[in-house]
This record gives structure tokens, C-alpha cells and sequence, in this order.
């Protein structure tokens, strides 16, 4: 009697969150068909003192989450700094993980070769304390320079704990051409295995927007459907384009067939969150990119959180501001939009159906 008066309970929290209209709620449990990890790419490398001793190293690494009967489209969120701004809301809240685990998309949280749970380096190299908190203020938009917040950001700023806990969980970056054509390369060929389906949109902020971009012109196949860059820094132009390339966040250069591979994406959105203009030149190189990705056939726009969205204070990494339900909502909007939430045809495309049939499971 007591484990059917429990079922219930779980059961009707489970239908109370969900619409009349059968729309995803943000209420829902999280029902997990499986979870894990893989690496992928890198090299295997011999001790110079001994050829028989190896090391496994620059590979990347892949944590998955894959819902219960989910939709067809994973959703890579590929960070700059750490896993952690797509895990969280900057107060401790819900991240973008749980925000589209709840909505049934298949999650994959990718750290590149040398940085994070994928730090094994061939080549070796010294580590030197940058002191870069106060620097890390400024570069994620929470206002114009330490201590003094933008009065309308989304960031909790009586909070902190929650500037601690955002300033600590950053890795090394590796900010080097060197690092660009690793970690993209790690990530072509997690793309290209079909480990993450044949229909993958990359979530990418700050330095990984680039980084996303030369994963598509190094990939070999069509997995890779989209790209939304939050506030990325750095594209990705052909070499018939007459434009010099620069360092640590581009532009870089690659072949014009090369290219083309970024135009015959579904889409690629160059996001922008609260107080920038056409004064930062990271903004104007996304523009500048758009612009040429467009002329060859392509579906590139620049979208202004604020502008666009009617969002205030959005930061660096809008996926963990205070209102980063709103914000996946107008990326759901884009995936809509573009055909990219569907459901695999042997599922359906109504969730009101899947909700019907998990609440007639029999939990005996």
C-alpha cells in the first residue's frame, strides 16, 4: 500500500507539470534511458627512453545524458571555460543540461583535448598562475570593470558565493592556434563516428565558437547540422575573402571548399547578449562572417539577446543568467524554426503521447 501511495504521488507531480497543450514543462523529471562517456581523437605517442611505454593523449572528452525516447537532435554544449556554465544558473539553479534533458534532447557535454576530464597532454608544458579573476569579471559582460555590475545584468549580484563559484570552476583555455585545430579536430571526429546521431546542433560560447566552426570545415560528413554561438569569438573565413588572419581568437583562414561546408549548414546563429554594439570587433567579425557564409548559399544571422529577444543584461554566457529559461526559449525557437526538434519517425513528434504512455507504465 505504501509503495502504490508513493507511485502515485511521484505520478501526479509528474502530470501536474505538464500542459494542457501537451508543451514540455520545466516541472518534468528527468527520465534517463542512458548515461556515459567516450574520448575521442588524439594520439597514442612512444617514450623517448623507452618505445615499448605509451601515452594516450590530446583526445577530448564526451559526457552523454540520452533521454527516454528522445528527439532526433543531440545538443553539444561545448564550453570555453568549464562545464560547469552549462550545468548551473549562476545562483546554484537549473542549467541548460537539465533545461533540454526535461525537454527530451540528447546532451552531450564536450571538454577538448587539454582541458578538463581531457588534460592529457602530448607535448609538455608549465603551468604559470595568470591571476585572471578580475579579468574574468569584465570579459563575461557582468559590467564595464571589477567590481561594478551592469545595473540590469542577470547575474545574482548580492551573491558571493555565486561570483566564487563562477570565477573558480574555469579550466585552463590553451588560447593558441595550435589549441583551435586540436580541440576541432577531437571533435570531428566524435561528429563524424555517429556516437551523437546524424543530427547535431553545437551550443558553443566565447572561444569554442570558433572552435565549432573549424569542427565543421575539418568534419568528413553532413552530421553536423547548426551551430549558436553565445558570444563567440572568432570565425572562420575563406582564403579568396582577402582577410588577414589573427590570434588566439581569429580569423582563420581555410580553403574556399572548405568553406562552404559552414554555408550548407541548417543554420548557424551568432549570438549577442546586453551591452554590445558595433564598437567590439569579435561582434563585427560575426557579422563579417554571416555576411560571407550567406553569399554562398547559406542560413547565418546575428541574433541581440536584448534587441531581438526583449532580454536586459544578458552576459557572456546568457545559457547561466538568471532568466536562462528565456534564453532556451528562443533557442528552442531557433531549433523550431529550423527544423531541428523533431522526434525520430518511429516515435512521433507528439509529446502528449509519450507522456500518456510513460504514465501507464507498470511500475510493479
Amino acid at each position: 500500500m505504501l509503495v502504490f501511495v508513493v507511485l502515485l504521488a511521484f505520478l501526479l507531480t509528474l502530470t501536474k507539470g505538464l500542459a494542457s497543450n501537451g508543451k514540455e514543462s520545466s516541472s518534468r523529471p528527468i527520465l534517463l534511458e542512458k548515461s556515459g562517456g567516450f574520448v575521442a581523437g588524439g594520439r597514442i605517442i612512444s617514450s623517448p627512453r623507452s618505445p615499448t611505454m605509451t601515452l594516450s593523449c590530446d583526445h577530448g572528452y564526451m559526457e552523454y545524458f540520452i533521454p527516454w525516447k528522445p528527439r532526433r537532435t543531440s545538443l553539444v554544449m561545448w564550453h570555453s571555460a568549464t562545464t560547469q556554465a552549462f550545468q548551473n544558473r549562476w545562483d546554484g539553479g537549473e542549467g541548460y543540461k537539465d533545461m533540454f534533458l526535461r525537454r527530451r534532447y540528447p546532451v552531450y557535454l564536450w571538454d577538448g583535448p587539454r582541458v578538463g576530464r581531457a588534460n592529457w597532454a602530448c607535448d609538455p608544458y608549465n603551468y604559470v598562475p595568470f591571476y585572471q579573476d578580475q579579468g574574468n569579471f569584465a570579459a563575461w559582460n557582468f559590467g564595464p570593470s571589477y567590481p561594478n555590475f551592469w545595473p540590469d545584468v542577470q547575474f545574482p549580484t548580492e551573491d558571493e558565493e555565486a561570483w566564487q563559484q563562477a570565477t573558480s570552476s574555469r579550466y585552463v583555455e590553451f588560447d593558441t592556434v595550435e589549441n583551435v585545430h586540436m580541440q576541432s579536430q577531437a571533435a570531428a571526429v566524435a561528429a563524424d563516428s555517429g556516437r551523437l546521431g546524424d543530427s547535431i546542433v553545437y551550443i558553443a560560447n566565447s572561444a569554442s565558437g570558433l572552435r565549432a566552426q573549424m569542427a565543421v570545415v575539418k568534419s568528413n560528413k553532413t552530421n553536423i547540422k547548426a551551430i549558436v554561438a553565445y558570444e563567440g569569438y572568432g570565425c572562420v573565413f575563406p582564403d579568396n575573402a582577402n582577410i588577414t588572419a589573427g590570434v588566439p581568437f581569429g580569423p582563420m583562414i581555410v580553403p574556399l571548399e572548405d568553406f562552404k561546408k559552414l554555408a550548407r549548414l541548417t543554420a548557424i546563429q551568432f549570438v549577442w547578449g546586453d551591452h554590445r554594439d558595433e564598437s567590439y570587433p569579435l561582434l563585427r567579425q560575426t557579422r563579417q562572417a554571416a555576411q560571407i557564409i550567406n553569399q554562398y548559399g547559406g542560413n547565418a544571422e546575428l541574433f541581440f539577446l536584448a534587441k531581438d529577444g526583449g532580454l536586459n543584461g544578458s552576459t557572456h554566457s546568457a545559457f547561466a543568467d538568471m532568466d536562462n529559461d528565456k534564453v532556451a526559449d528562443l533557442f528552442e525557437g531557433f531549433l523550431k524554426k529550423n527544423g531541428l526538434d523533431g522526434y525520430p519517425t518511429e516515435t512521433g513528434d507528439a509529446a502528449s503521447n509519450l507522456d500518456e504512455e510513460w504514465r501507464q507504465w507498470d511500475y510493479d
